[in-house]
């Protein structure tokens, strides 16, 4: 079975920058959306990132954009999401997604994810 792998998170203060790192362990076939999404306590997962594989298209959240910047590098079959001036509430658990769908980015529409890495904010 295929898994995505996550790595990079951490606990960083308020202000500071964490990249995190998503790369499959075998083949996930046919992908053409790699996503990022979150989940805090108590809160609902919700979308963060997305880019096509072609890299012709990324969408944000409203609440990350200006800060994070999703890439990937289609040598290594490995995306990022760089997280720049992090804040309190962008603590969470952070998870990366594939999916088949163009331009995906409710959860529904991913069908191999990760198994999370934790990033703190410390204010």
């Amino acid at each position: 079975q295929v898994q995505l792998v996550e790595s990079g998170g951490g606990l960083v203060q308020a202000g500071g920058s964490l990249r995190l790192s998503c790369a499959p362990s075998g083949d996930t076939g046919s992908r053409n959306t790699m996503g990022w999404f979150r989940q805090a306590p108590g809160k609902q997962r919700e979308f963060v990132a997305g880019i096509r594989w072609s890299g012709s298209w990324t969408d944000y959240a409203k609440s990350v954009e200006g800060r994070f910047t999703i890439s990937l590098d289609s040598d290594r079959n490995t995306w990022y999401l760089q997280m720049n001036g992090l804040k309190s509430d962008d603590s969470a658990i952070y998870y990366c997604a594939a999916s088949k769908e163009h331009f995906a980015t409710e959860g529904r529409q991913f069908d191999t994810w990760g198994q999370g890495t934790q990033v703190t904010v410390s204010s």
